[in-house]
């Protein structure tokens, strides 16, 4: 028996029970490196035959003491691997925030033309690129805010609209056409448009109000349009039996709604909304444009042509490139970007919104409507 049975790790046979220690450890997640062998703590603390008490308890206390190391061994291991995470995961929110205000210090003073190229006979581009809406970077005010620069720029010899946009929002083009043709009439410069890949919708609607419009031969010009696009899911809500439960005031407020069946009523309501829209499309295209339009009754039809059939129909004024464009104005490929920057914390701020409305399914609702 041991001299005092109620100290830890000891027995009543005064032996240390390694079985059950070695499980110990091993079930101890925090324990790290390899384990003492049960064979070896077994013979350790078990002692060779002849050993006094003492000399027992000595062992034991030395095997308890070799578990102990490997225990706190663990921890610190642990512990270093979580600091490390840690410091990596901050030096990398460092690393954004320094490339963020570089790039935003570099936009506001660096990434704008010295004074020696604004002092230089060139072109003053606006770039109408992507998507037209008020959430992207093609958006009325950024545009309009592009043109009045090129255009009070002394030695801007033309504005040039730089467009590759398959359109977008009906009211975003509106107002960029109502500006291009007030700058129009002051008469002061040249408004050009220069299409690139594509013009299609309200990208042409934008190009209609400039004083000419340039496009390479492959070009796409056109789609003189108005579209809706939607789906119907009255039958498929019944057969995975969900019950849609809508309420309005006002009997046609929900006569969009996906999961109802679109009656004859509201779809001439529609149609007829889409036929106006059209013709608001229409008649500023033939402002712009005036006799150059050919009679072709298909240039209104939503369909869309290349350069080539443009110039034949009267879409456009030329075939060319923004560099015979610069050639033919200035003498040379000269031309400078007037077109605002994009503060990169606020298009990453905008995107981090985005994205939680469409997780939250609290996105601003825009327009059905799309030129």
């Amino acid at each position: 028996m041991s001299d005092d049975p109620n100290r830890p790790g000891g027995t009543d046979d005064g032996h240390f029970d390694a079985t059950h220690a070695g499980r110990n450890q091993e079930e101890d997640r925090w324990t790290q490196g390899p384990e003492v062998p049960p064979a070896k703590s077994a013979s350790q603390m078990s002692g060779a035959p002849g050993d006094d008490a003492e000399t027992l308890r000595e062992r034991q206390r030395l095997a308890q003491m070799e578990m102990m190391d490997h225990w706190i061994g663990g921890v610190l291991k642990e512990q270093r691997r979580s600091r490390r995470w840690k410091l990596f995961f901050r030096l990398m929110m460092l690393a954004i925030v320094l490339v963020t205000l570089f790039s935003t210090f570099y936009s506001l003073f660096w990434d704008s033309p010295g004074a020696a190229a604004l002092e230089q006979r060139h072109l003053g581009i606006v770039e109408v690129n992507g998507v037209i809406a008020s959430d992207s970077p093609a958006n009325a005010e950024r545009v309009i805010e592009g043109l009045n620069r090129a255009w009070e720029a002394e030695s801007a010899a033309a504005v040039v609209l730089h467009i590759n946009s398959p359109g977008g929002s009906p009211v975003q083009s509106q107002r960029i056409y109502a500006e291009i043709m007030r700058l129009r009439e002051q008469g002061d410069k040249p408004i050009i448009a220069v299409i690139e890949d594509i013009g299609a919708s309200g990208a042409y609607y934008i190009a209609a109000a400039a004083d000419e419009i340039v496009a390479s031969p492959v070009s796409l010009v056109g789609s003189i349009g108005v579209i809706y696009a939607g789906f119907g899911f009255e039958e498929a809500i019944v057969k995975i039996g969900v019950e849609r439960r809508v309420m309005t005031a006002g009997e046609n407020k929900a006569f969009l709604d996906p999961f109802q069946p679109l009656d004859e009523d509201a779809e001439q309501f529609w149609q007829g909304v889409l036929s106006q829209t059209h013709r608001q499309f229409i008649d500023d295209v033939r402002a712009g444009r005036g006799e150059r339009l050919s009679n072709s009754p298909d240039i209104f039809s939503g369909l869309v042509w290349s350069g080539e059939q443009s110039l034949e129909l009267g879409l456009i004024d030329q075939l060319g490139s923004l560099e015979q464009l610069s050639r033919d104005q200035v003498g040379d490929t000269h031309w400078v970007d007037y077109t605002p920057s994009l503060d990169p914390l606020d298009r990453l701020t905008r995107r981090f919104t985005q994205v939680v409305a469409e997780v939250l399914g609290v996105n601003a609702p825009s327009s059905p409507l799309r030129y």
